[in-house]
């Protein structure tokens, strides 16, 4: 009986962690890992038990990882594998918040299955061209980090965050500072960008 179940329990192992449906969606987002510093990134395919995204940065398995995925918000949890240009990690969640997930995560699977329009207030891509320079109210220049860039505004990595409010340039785009988050700024257009030039391409 003891060998049967040594036999079994592995198989159940792998029947709980494949119990959440991985649906293949497209979310942009940012993800930090120990090391403090936040990077973006894309999902590849994601449940309400785990996420495989393609990264700059892997980290290492157990690493603990945050990240902000647009349609979903903050999700956490740990690095389980490393594969080419990304990782897996799973997603630390209370029942609640998994159930939540899964409706979310059911309405974007039907909505790319039917061809719904994206929603552009919400669509951000990452440029090709990351670093821009930051023009303070003052007159001082800083050379940053973009994080995304949507129509509407951007994120911005940076460690000396200008306050809530403030007035400032990045590149040739003028932008109002409307919120701080750990290793960072985002900031809102003066002026919604051109969707004629919102691609990868795009040079603020």
């Amino acid at each position: 009986m003891d060998v049967l179940a040594e036999q079994v329990r592995p198989r159940l192992r792998i029947a709980d962690k494949r119990r959440h449906a991985r649906v293949p969606v497209a979310l942009l987002g940012r993800y930090m890992l120990p090391d403090r510093q936040e990077y973006p990134c894309q999902t590849v395919n994601i449940s309400p038990g785990g996420a495989l995204v393609t990264a700059p940065v892997q980290g290492r398995i157990g690493d603990r990882v945050i990240a902000y995925l647009e349609h979903l918000g903050r999700v956490e949890g740990e690095i389980t594998r490393l594969v080419d240009r990304g990782f897996a990690f799973t997603i630390a969640a209370t029942p609640r918040k998994r159930d939540k997930l899964a409706s979310q995560l059911t309405w974007l699977a039907n909505r790319h299955a039917l061809g719904l329009p994206e929603d552009r207030r919400h669509e951000r891509i990452i440029p090709r061209e990351l670093l821009v320079e930051m023009r303070l109210e003052n007159g001082r220049t800083a050379t940053v980090r973009l994080i995304d860039v949507s129509l509407s505004g951007a994120g911005v990595a940076i460690e000396v965050k200008p306050p809530l409010g403030s007035a400032i340039t990045l590149g040739r785009t003028a932008c109002k500072v409307v919120r701080h988050f750990q290793g960072g700024i985002a900031v809102e257009f003066a002026l919604p960008l051109s969707p004629d030039r919102f691609d990868e391409s795009i040079v603020l």
